[in-house]
């Protein structure tokens, strides 16, 4: 996989891609990531990327010039399977989601900032709008990195034991169930017993109405979405 991310802010995604199981990925090669200085894209000589809006209001607005330079230069050398705009009105990003974008061989990754961008941006140049929540933030890039994140760590091979990404929350609809570790008492506080029998049948059994039961308590609406 390669993701291209597009940012005029792109020290903010230095470190999220030099450590822990995104750095790993990079170096055995599963992935690629490129970050791109939307300044570099710019005929301005101050490298402005953005621009009052018209009709008056607060904030400015990302130029549309700049980045359809970018993205086509991008397009140029490769096919995308998807050009991704980082927008609090997006998509909400969801574990099927991450699943689906994992398959992808080629992905472009636009991160907002200040008011937005030039909505002619989103109406000729993105084919998919993404959310990691409704909530705001001051630009695109933490967004970005948690998808990329989210769909790094799918892909085979970037995590040693695969079935650990299998498991995790949200894959089956619900969230993971209660995990514990040595030591088995501690201050009086016990691992339930059933984790220690060895019974690896009966502990799944545990695990599934364990995570059902978390369901129901911390996201029920999972359960509801799952029977839409």
């Amino acid at each position: 996989m390669r993701i291209d991310i597009i940012t005029c802010l792109p020290r903010l995604l230095e470190s999220p891609f030099n450590d822990s199981i995104m750095k790993r990925a990079q170096e055995k090669g599963h992935v690629t990531v490129k970050i791109h200085d939307l300044r570099d894209h710019t005929t301005d000589p101050h490298r402005t990327t953005d621009d009052y809006a018209f009709g008056g209001g607060a904030g400015m607005v990302m130029m549309i010039e700049p980045i359809d330079r970018c993205i086509s230069s991008l397009q140029k050398e490769r096919t995308y399977d998807e050009v991704i705009y980082m927008s609090p009105d997006g998509k909400t990003f969801t574990q099927s989601m991450a699943n689906q974008l994992s398959l992808s061989k080629n992905l472009i990754l636009l991160c907002g900032h200040y008011k937005g961008v030039d909505e002619r941006v989103r109406q000729h140049l993105i084919t998919l709008e993404i959310s990691i929540g409704d909530y705001v933030i001051s630009g695109g890039e933490l967004a970005a990195a948690v998808v990329s994140d989210a769909l790094i760590r799918l892909i085979p091979g970037v995590i040693s034991d695969e079935s650990s990404a299998l498991t995790d929350s949200f894959q089956d609809g619900l969230v993971a169930p209660e995990v514990y570790t040595r030591p088995s008492d501690y201050k009086g506080w016990k691992v339930p017993e059933i984790l220690l029998s060895g019974n690896q049948a009966k502990i799944e059994d545990w695990r599934h109405e364990n995570a059902l039961e978390r369901t129901k308590n911390r996201r029920p609406g999972l359960l509801e979405a799952g029977n839409d």
